[in-house]
């Protein structure tokens, strides 16, 4: 069995700064500093995020795929879109082994940009990265280090690869009331146990209650979720996905947002 190994790469050749957890049975987990944004999680030697051939890894933009992290603002607002904890450099404090699973911790405070936001507040946002053989772990937590009070959104914005969009279902939104971005309606109740997609989506189920799981090819990848309640559901299909530059006209059959 190869070992377990930790490897910080320093970009020297002019990329960016990553950390690269590797553990038991293919599996491994790679954190870029810029945004603390996971670009790639293998699982039993599988790629299991969807990480576009056109995303900028630069620098220069959010990453577009992988697990990037939106803090302090969901969606649009007085902030670039979904905030900026996606595009700054966090601190990568250590990484450990742990038995049979690996642990990698990151943190990012407020700077001179940041306090001359919209949003000017102090404060220190601390994420840890755990990878075993079969799962990843994120978990994120919010520090309130001004004076002031604050309010917040904030998500982990996952982009799952599938093998072919058609043939993957969504499970464990039965029932569930979402709003509806696309249609600009509110509170429709999903009817569905498997929900599919076959169109630019983009709906925010509330208060979803258990596990939800993506399934394709006969695999499940499975979500289990503490403290976020809310689930998103994305994919920008073919006229969408024209728009975005960093996005390939035809990714859109290959990915799908639970987040």
């Amino acid at each position: 069995m190869p070992a377990k190994s930790i490897e910080k790469i320093n970009g020297a050749d002019g990329s960016l700064e990553r950390v690269l957890l590797r553990g038991q049975n293919g599996s491994s987990v790679e954190v870029y500093l810029f945004g603390a944004t996971i670009t790639s999680w293998k699982s039993q030697g599988k790629e299991r995020l969807f990480l576009s051939e056109k995303a900028k890894l630069d620098g220069s933009k959010a990453v577009r795929g992988g697990i990037p992290l939106v803090f302090p603002q969901f969606g649009p607002g007085e902030l670039p879109q979904h905030g900026f904890a996606r595009t700054r450099k966090w601190t990568f404090v250590d990484a450990i082994e742990h038995g049979a699973g690996m642990v990698a911790h990151f943190e990012l405070k407020e700077n001179e940009d940041t306090l001359a936001s919209k949003w000017p507040y102090k404060f220190v946002l601390h994420y840890t990265v755990d990878l075993t053989a079969t799962t990843l772990s994120t978990v994120i937590k919010y520090e309130n280090t001004d004076t002031r009070e604050f309010s917040f959104t904030s998500l982990m914005h996952t982009y799952f690869r599938v093998p072919d969009i058609k043939d993957t279902q969504v499970t464990g939104l039965q029932n569930v009331l979402y709003a509806d971005k696309i249609a600009g309606t509110q509170d429709e109740r999903e009817g569905r146990e498997a929900v599919t997609v076959a169109a630019n989506e983009d709906r925010v189920y509330t208060d979803v209650p258990g596990v939800v799981s993506v399934q394709y090819g006969g695999e499940r990848v499975s979500i289990t979720r503490f403290n976020f309640k809310d689930i998103v559901l994305w994919n920008p299909w073919a006229e969408k996905a024209a728009e975005m530059s960093d996005f390939g006209d035809s990714e859109y059959n290959s990915m799908i947002c639970v987040e």
